[in-house]
């Protein structure tokens, strides 16, 4: 199973989330990341993703690790992958858009959860609320279907 990362962006009251324009889940909002590539840390990845994706240098003390999740796909297995979940509070970068995103920040109390995958309704308020070590396992029925199943470890 590969491994991927995905990062939460907090400022001010408010989170960052980009609009996907290319691939998979294409008009979704999400966070930062993707995966992790042969003999790269996670935090290695973390930072070579947010360089590539939208222009910006992090440092390792800036990563709060919150979670683990793990996420299936009954249609197309080859996306099945182990997400490792870090939040990000303290920053001075700007971000701007590239040809594979478009960002956004959003109020955290008004969150656009119905543009999102739906497994973010139920552990992102969690993390959002400080809740740490959040672990969670979905199956999705397609690439950004229904959650057709979740367990908790």
């Amino acid at each position: 199973m590969k491994k991927t990362t995905l990062w939460i962006i907090i400022k001010n009251d408010k989170i960052f989330l980009w609009r996907k324009k290319t691939w998979m889940a294409t008009g979704v909002y999400n966070g930062i990341g993707w995966k992790q590539e042969w003999e790269e840390s996670i935090e290695q990845c973390m930072i070579r993703e947010a360089h590539e994706e939208i222009g910006i240098k992090i440092e390792n003390e800036n990563l709060e690790r919150v979670g683990i999740m793990r996420f299936y796909f009954k249609n197309t297995p080859h996306y099945d992958n182990e997400c490792h979940v870090y939040m990000i509070h303290d920053f001075t970068w700007e971000i701007t858009e590239s040809d594979e995103i478009e960002p956004h920040w959003f109020d955290l109390k008004n969150m656009p959860f119905e543009k999102m995958w739906e497994a973010d309704s139920i552990w992102l308020p969690k993390t959002l609320a400080w809740a740490r070590d959040i672990k969670y396992t979905f199956y999705y029925d397609k690439d950004n279907g229904e959650v057709t199943r979740q367990s908790k470890s």
